[in-house]
């Protein structure tokens, strides 16, 4: 039986409204399995907010599962920073944080499946940085690349409209004074182009409206469009739909590619949304989709100004090709190709920190040719991992040996986690020498036994990626009455994530790496973790693939039951505490330091 929704516009804090018509609708047409809101959920004014409150402290129960987009308004960021630091909300969870019993939010962006349905969300509204009812850049650049993945989505919510959906002629209840582009976002439209959903679920614009179906570009199904109301609208406009769509993956090719009666073409003119959105002076940063670089003065390939095609920087093609509306630039494809730091192309800077061992300055022809043979000299100058750079935080270090130093990370997650660095500017430790690779395999023996002394267990594991210019193995202690959930935590973020993780099992720990050596793709990715019974769990990375960098840390983080510290930035301690912990790691290690 196909799941039955209900679709909600802005509840505004309204709760006791809401919830009474849902119940209402439930005894004639339900029961129903969830319901979504889209648009300002909460309150816009004080007064509602006793009201609020009641259902989000417990002492009135929401009646259905139900989830929201909308993450603006009273009391919103005090609300939303408690439910980001429920211990249950952490971790990787794209199908809602739980701010109360039965009440979800829908944060970033994401995708889930909902009783069978593929949910995708854009949460919030445009803006340049991540604060609370605001998406991000990063949350764009997520979305897009889960709209990457094979599969339809089934529903795509946003907050806002897209832009070029309608005109005033189609929706002729839209209050005199609002114009289409103030309640519209052309990223939206954009968006909508790359996931294809089959309903499109959008508030803000304070009516009802439900288009016709349109055709998408290289894809058979068409896309439905509903806008909806305002709870309590003083128009009384229709802010309650209810919506039973068939899964996608229980539809024949046939169903799925029936077009129905007054089907139009796709309506989106990103051209002209662009150049609305340019009209209004407050949209001049948030405007940019792709990658914010300076090529004014560059060879330009497409119609945006300066805005460039985010899949041709990142991997040098685009399915759109001469169709794409965007740049197509090779000097920023270039720079992204030399391994310069993203978030300094995309936001100008890296909060990252010692961590990230991206290039932190964009890269000229001179500083390549020059001197060939110093390529790795030059990288060190400029490399967190290197022991002969101006940036290594010497401090840190534990223990040096002939091929590897150890060292504590900036905000570790725990006081012994530990990093294990070739001094050799290498890309990854899966491609060492039989001789380095022994030296390696005694720091991790080592590593072992030392937490094995503290009652615990030692876990490894490694990113590798094209973007890694300096390999760090990272080693976390857990306890050893911990150590047999790994597998499982493992695997269950994975698929959150909406990948798996190959598992073998192995009587040595050499015989996991020379397993790992063999999967290695040099022109791909890898993701790995050395449990302490054997077990190594990988995932390949496809091309273009965006992996979360801090995976391994954030599931540990989840086990040991610290979530607060799967941010590393949130674990930031003075250079002398720093300097404390090291010493005392090295006393402990001593009698364990193969280089001792």
């Amino acid at each position: 039986m196909a799941p039955r929704i209900l679709l909600c516009g802005d509840p505004l804090g309204r709760l006791n409204q809401l919830f009474k018509r849902v119940q209402s609708v439930s005894k004639s047409a339900g029961p129903f399995d969830a319901l979504i809101c889209v648009g300002q959920f909460f309150p816009d004014t004080p007064e509602l907010l006793d009201e609020f409150l009641d259902y989000v402290e417990g002492r009135t129960q929401v009646p259905i599962p139900t989830y929201f987009t909308g993450d603006y308004g009273v009391v919103a960021p005090k609300i939303l920073s408690m439910t980001s630091k429920k211990a249950e909300n952490q971790g990787f969870k794209m199908d809602g944080l739980e701010v109360c019993h039965n009440l979800f939010w829908l944060r970033g962006s994401g995708k889930f499946t909902l009783h069978g349905l593929s949910v995708a969300y854009l949460s919030g509204r445009q803006s340049s940085d991540s604060q609370f009812g605001k998406y991000s850049q990063d949350d764009v650049d997520a979305l897009r690349a889960l709209a990457e993945e094979s599969g339809v989505v089934d529903l795509f919510l946003t907050n806002e409209w897209p832009a070029g959906v309608t005109n005033r002629a189609a929706v002729s209840d839209i209050p005199v004074g609002v114009s289409d582009s103030s309640c519209s976002d052309s990223t939206v439209s954009e968006l909508v182009m790359e996931v294809k959903p089959r309903y499109h679920i959008a508030g803000s614009m304070g009516v009802f409206y439900a288009r016709e179906p349109y055709l998408n570009a290289e894809s058979t199904h068409v896309t439905r469009f509903i806008g909806l109301a305002q709870v309590g609208n003083k128009n009384k406009q229709k802010f309650l739909h209810a919506l039973s769509p068939t899964p996608t993956s229980t539809m024949s090719p046939a169903e799925l590619s029936a077009k129905p009666p007054k089907t139009t073409l796709w309506p989106y003119n990103l051209q002209e949304s662009a150049a609305e959105s340019k009209k209004r002076p407050n949209d001049s940063e948030s405007d940019s989709q792709y990658w914010r670089y300076d090529v004014s003065k560059r060879q330009k390939n497409g119609s945006q100004g300066e805005k460039l095609c985010f899949k041709f920087v990142c991997s040098g093609s685009c399915p759109r090709g001469e169709d794409c509306h965007f740049q197509h630039n090779a000097e920023a494809r270039e720079q992204c190709r030399r391994g310069v730091c993203l978030d300094l192309i995309i936001k100008g800077k890296c909060e990252k920190g010692p961590e990230c061992s991206y290039k932190h300055e964009f890269q000229d022809e001179s500083s390549i040719q020059r001197k060939p043979r110093s390529e790795n000299a030059n990288r060190s100058k400029e490399c967190w991992f290197c022991l002969s750079s101006p940036s290594v935080e010497s401090h840190l270090i534990v223990s040096v040996g002939e091929s590897f130093y150890c060292a504590l990370p900036k905000g570790s997650l725990v006081e012994d986690h530990i990093l294990i660095i070739p001094i050799e500017h290498l890309p990854n430790t899966l491609v060492l020498s039989p001789e380095v690779e022994s030296e390696l395999s005694r720091y991790q023996n080592g590593l072992r036994n030392c937490y094995k002394s503290q009652g615990n267990d030692a876990v490894f594991f490694e990113l590798v990626s094209k973007r890694v210019s300096h390999a760090n193995l990272q080693v976390v202690p857990v306890p050893s009455s911990r150590a047999r959930l790994l597998p499982n935590i493992f695997s269950l973020a994975a698929e959150k994530l909406g990948f798996k993780l190959v598992t073998k099992k192995f009587s040595d720990s050499s015989d996991g790496r020379k397993y790992l050596q063999k999967e290695y793709n040099a022109a791909l990715g890898l993701f790995y973790v050395e449990l302490p019974d054997g077990t190594v769990l990988s995932h390949t990375l496809e091309e273009n693939e965006v992996f979360p960098a801090q995976f391994g840390r954030e599931v540990l983080a989840g086990l040991l039951k610290i979530p607060d510290r799967a941010d590393w930035r949130n674990c930031k301690i003075s250079q002398e505490e720093e300097a404390k912990l090291a010493e005392d790691f090295k006393k402990q290690f001593q009698e364990f330091d193969p280089c001792q």
